[in-house]
């Protein structure tokens, strides 16, 4: 329990601190730790019993003359949870050092306290973080889901709930690095904002992943939820992308799949945007698994004569607003905050320029599919 370099830093530091040498053994009496550093790795007889007792002890010149590495001083019992786990000794007359005793172990406990409950929670963090590993890369010929199921529950979570994936991107602010040191808190900022069941995760350096319970909002509003959550308590903006509703292992692996291409799709259809919903980039989701060669000669088929307008943002705007409203007039033109005449001028250029009729809806979509593709580069 006790760590060697852990007990040298507390001894050393303690040392430097009082003024006189302080040295902690481990549950066998052994010294690993000490501001002599010359008494590492020694036997301290005196130890024994005191881990035995769990009292103090102290020891003269004389009777330290009659144990095995000990000198003059004071000996007291590390407890933690109401184990002795080594002991703390102070070196000097019993008169003088008494007054430091109670002190400097009550601290060593404390920071060794400390120290296990940081273990503690960092094993913690790793489970989870190989946990949705695991659950990112699932194969059923590969691994039982029942096995994920287990693990999530053994660390308190429940996979066959309804949840989500979500993808959070945080920006590495200047200097680099920040969004590093800040982890442990951006991880408390999303659990904090999105709930104590979501499982909540680092995967790379500025980049999280978040399983959140689906109740009420859906989880595009989820991921709204995160970037104002990371904007206001770090001053930090972030991109989240989201994935499906899902329940289960397996369903939440195709989820994380479907997060991942969102926050890839989004960054390139829409990179002014902060959240991306998979359901909203399906289209594109289809397109990116066409090669980019078949992409391209879709494009200069279809759209080549539209592409080399000078206005073609303009009108791949007006192409997919009009196929994604249904091709209704009134509710494309407030999509796309124009006048009903002015969206009628653009889709008769089209027309004029692509041959197709514009209230060809099928000739439209086709159309509509080479402008995913243009979107995506």
């Amino acid at each position: 329990m006790l760590s060697g370099s852990l007990a040298q830093q507390i001894a050393r530091d303690t040392s430097d601190v009082i003024g006189y040498n302080v040295l902690i053994t481990d549950d066998a009496g052994i010294v690993i730790g000490s501001g002599d550093t010359g008494r590492v790795g020694s036997f301290h007889e005196a130890s024994v019993d005191v881990l035995r007792s769990q009292q103090a002890a102290w020891h003269t010149a004389a009777e330290a003359q009659e144990l095995r590495g000990v000198k003059p001083g004071m000996t007291l019992p590390i407890v933690i949870d109401g184990e002795a786990i080594g002991t703390v000794g102070i070196t000097g007359s019993p008169r003088q050092v008494r007054r430091f005793g109670l002190v400097v172990r009550r601290q060593t406990e404390i920071l060794l306290q400390e120290s296990l409950e940081l273990r503690s929670r960092l094993l913690r963090e790793r489970a989870l973080e190989e946990l949705v590993r695991d659950i990112g890369s699932f194969d059923p010929d590969v691994l039982d889901p029942e096995f994920l199921v287990g693990r999530a529950a053994e660390l308190g979570f429940d996979l066959t709930l309804p949840r989500t994936v979500l993808i959070v991107e945080v920006d590495e602010p200047v200097p680099a690095g920040h969004v590093t040191t800040l982890r442990p808190e951006l991880l408390r900022t999303l659990r904090d904002a999105l709930g104590p069941r979501a499982l909540v995760t680092t995967m790379t350096s500025g980049r999280f992943a978040v399983l959140p319970l689906v109740s009420t909002r859906p989880p595009v509003k989820l991921a709204a939820l995160a970037v104002a959550a990371v904007a206001r308590r770090h001053e930090l903006s972030c991109r989240v992308a989201a994935g499906g509703t899902a329940s289960g292992v397996t369903a939440l692996h195709d989820a994380y799949a479907d997060a991942v291409d969102a926050l890839r799709l989004g960054r390139r259809v829409a990179p002014g945007s902060t959240t991306y919903s998979i359901e909203e980039l399906r289209g594109h989701q289809v397109m990116a698994a066409v090669g980019q060669r078949t992409r391209a000669r879709l494009i200069a088929l279809v759209a080549g004569s539209l592409v080399a307008q000078a206005d073609w943002p303009d009108l791949r705007r007006t192409l997919v607003a009009w196929c994604e409203s249904g091709f209704n007039l009134v509710q494309t033109a407030q999509v796309l905050h124009i006048h009903r005449n002015t969206l009628i001028y653009r889709l008769e250029k089209i027309e004029r320029l692509t041959g197709t009729p514009w209230r060809d809806h099928r000739a439209s979509l086709t159309l509509y599919l080479a402008c995913l593709a243009d979107q995506l580069g």
